[in-house]
């Protein structure tokens, strides 16, 4: 690694923060770049939704380590926080901490990274060469930063997977965007306005997709014309009902039982083996077919059919890819949503993550790409990691240890702010019931389904 120069780390999420701390406390200097206006803004955008895990499972060490003598007060540790109380009972004090304040750029979208002088066709002298980080600030400048490293903590939310079968976009969806919302709307405050009275599709057989029927069925009991569609490609929505009271997460199987009343109370209208090939807009609302020639006719549709990374910014260096989930090559194989849950991978660092392009690292949600099993206290351990290994300490990058569930239980996204339950089951009485045979970390990240992470054939 270069000397004297900071260690770029692109996105203040969790993981971005965490990594930051973590550098700070092997004495080397972060440079920390959000796009968007504040630390934890992809979560400021689902800030209604709770977290199926609690505290004890949100926090870094390094970041506590950072707080803790400032008089910060930690949330109870079996606390089940929203997605707003994580960022301002945790990410919001951290980023303002003096020791990160400092080093944080906002309003700092990264556009690409290369290296100095060298495009990737070039070899000699490569990892002796500083990166290149090139960033677009909010007042329009562009501006050229030269880093030692670099660490890709910049998620995924911001590139939804679409709508259309084979992993294209529908006919008709870019010109359909207007009707087409974010992928967690707030549907019962800040954007009641855009659903209800409204005909609504859900898209997706996650929980995020269950978040969003069950908040809707809300909030049609306060609208009577709010009607509620719902479409997945796979045959069934078992998989999205889950293991009921038999779950490990009680909030988690509430949610599908809950679901499933609705279902056949007749409340949300299901299609199944629904796969869209095309949207049309018109003054009456968009018409959405499926492959087979059905068609419904809504106003609204919301996309919870999970997320890809962003490569674009990267198209310079040297990666090695998994070629079916665009994680790093050794990473691909152990995290692949066909065949494992969050619980079966095992614990990984800066070995598993490196690239061909020494000192730089893709970490948290984006080192998963498009699998949906990404865990808040794996990514931890990645920047953990990864950290060591940009200070030298060889031995302690390769001594990764991570205690998971072996089960898919826990392959789940954040929970919602309506089916939570007041009396929540205790840590033990969960190990006790032999689903989950260790504390269950919380996945940041919005799963397309439940098998293993996602529902096999079936959005």
């Amino acid at each position: 690694m270069v000397e004297n120069l900071p260690v770029a780390v692109i996105g203040a999420g969790p993981i971005g923060l965490a990594a930051a701390a973590h550098l700070l406390e092997r004495g080397l200097e972060p440079i920390v770049f959000e796009a968007g206006p504040s630390a934890g803004a992809a979560i400021e955008q689902w800030r209604h939704i709770r977290l199926f895990s609690p505290w004890r499972f949100n926090l870094d060490d390094a970041a506590l380590r950072l707080l803790e003598p400032t008089g910060w007060e930690s949330p109870r540790p079996t606390a089940l926080p929203y997605g707003g109380e994580l960022i301002d009972g945790y990410l919001a004090p951290l980023a303002s901490h003096p020791a990160l304040a400092s080093r944080l750029r906002t309003g700092a979208r990264v556009t690409a990274v290369t290296r100095a002088g060298l495009d990737k066709t070039h070899v000699r002298d490569r990892d002796t060469t500083p990166f290149i980080v090139r960033v677009e600030h909010a007042d329009g400048e562009v501006r050229d930063y030269t880093v030692s490293a670099v660490i890709d903590a910049s998620g995924t939310w911001s590139n939804r997977n679409p709508l259309g079968t084979s992993g294209l976009p529908a006919i008709g969806e870019v010109r359909a965007s207007d009707r087409i919302s974010s992928p967690l709307p707030d549907v019962s405050g800040r954007d009641r306005a855009s659903f209800a009275g409204r005909r609504v599709l859900v898209v997706g057989a996650g929980h995020s997709a269950a978040n969003t029927l069950i908040n809707l069925a809300e909030l049609a009991k306060e609208d009577l014309e709010t009607r509620i569609l719902w479409a997945i490609r796979g045959a069934s929505p078992e998989k999205v009902y889950g293991g009921g009271d038999a779950d490990g997460l009680p909030a988690r199987g509430q949610l599908g039982s809950r679901l499933r009343r609705l279902v056949d109370a007749g409340t949300i209208q299901l299609h199944t083996s629904f796969g869209i090939s095309s949207l049309a807009g018109s003054e009456h609302g968009v018409t959405v077919l499926s492959g087979d020639g059905r068609s419904v006719v809504t106003d609204v549709v919301v996309p919870c059919t999970g997320f890809r990374p962003d490569l674009d910014m990267l198209r310079e260096l040297r990666l090695n890819l998994d070629p079916a989930v665009e994680a790093p090559t050794e990473l691909g194989p152990l995290i692949d949503p066909e065949f494992h849950s969050c619980g079966t991978v095992p614990p990984h660092g800066a070995k598993v993550l490196a690239h061909p392009e020494r000192d730089f690292y893709i970490v948290g949600m984006k080192s998963y790409g498009r699998a949906p099993t990404f865990l808040l206290a794996t990514g931890y351990e990645q920047v953990r990691s990864v950290a060591a290994a940009l200070a030298g300490d060889q031995a302690a990058a390769d001594t990764v240890h991570l205690e998971l569930p072996e089960t898919g239980v826990c392959s789940s996204d954040a929970g919602t702010s309506c089916d939570v339950p007041a009396g929540v089951q205790s840590l033990a009485d969960q190990q006790s019931s032999g689903c989950c045979s260790a504390p269950e970390p919380v996945l940041i990240g919005i799963p397309t389904g439940l098998a293993h992470g996602r529902s096999v054939g079936s959005l």
